[in-house]
């Protein structure tokens, strides 16, 4: 069974503001599903932006450029952490990756709703930013599940999925930071469980005071 967790986290302690669209953070380990989740959201909600992030990883086979990430060069990554222009961003596995400010900052004053799929470093540099933000933390069923599905991409190096697996460890123990927790058992179930968390947000049902 999904689990959510409607318990707030102490981070997030500033009123939503009326007529400012809502920034909802989906993150889980590596594997965890993240992505597909948020693929099935987009195409089930209406007027939902989603957040691309820039990354300087090369593309895995499949990817778009625009779509899945903005891949750009080292050297462009780092000049634009000196201009400022990243909301987020932090270096994973020797890439660097990062959230546009601008993009953030214009959605949601004009009203617009943002999906965000980012990792717990970039969670914690967006709440102090954007402190009203909807924090959604995905967990995989189980660790021998999240290894069988690094295996099963078959992109990375059995001592890459052994640090990955090493990785997601740590960021479970962290989870609570979260304002829900949703398990990624079963597909169909875990894309309700998120759909129904921000249908809450966007109705006024549920707000983070």
């Amino acid at each position: 069974m999904n689990e959510i967790n409607f318990s707030p986290s102490v981070s997030q302690s500033k009123k939503y503001i009326a007529g400012r669209g809502h920034l909802f953070i989906v993150s889980a380990p590596s594997g965890a599903g993240k992505t597909t989740l948020c693929r099935e959201v987009l195409r089930r909600l209406n007027n939902l932006l989603y957040s691309v992030s820039y990354t300087t990883r090369k593309p895995r086979p499949g990817e778009r450029n625009g779509v899945d990430y903005y891949f750009i060069s080292k050297d462009d990554f780092i000049k634009n952490i000196d201009n400022g222009r990243w909301a987020e961003w932090a270096e994973v596995y020797g890439n660097f990756y990062g959230t546009s400010a601008d993009f953030l900052d214009k959605g949601l004053r004009a009203g617009s709703d943002i999906l965000l799929d980012i990792d717990i470093q970039g969670t914690i540099q967006i709440l102090e930013r954007y402190p009203e933000s909807v924090t959604i933390f995905v967990l995989p069923p189980s660790l021998d599940e999240l290894k069988s599905r690094l295996q099963s991409r078959g992109t990375d190096s059995s001592r890459e999925i052994e640090r990955r697996l090493l990785s997601a460890k740590e960021e479970m123990i962290k989870k609570n930071m979260y304002r829900h927790i949703v398990r990624n058992e079963h597909l169909p179930h875990a894309v309700e469980e998120l759909i129904v968390i921000i249908e809450k947000y966007r109705s006024g049902s549920e707000r983070i005071e």
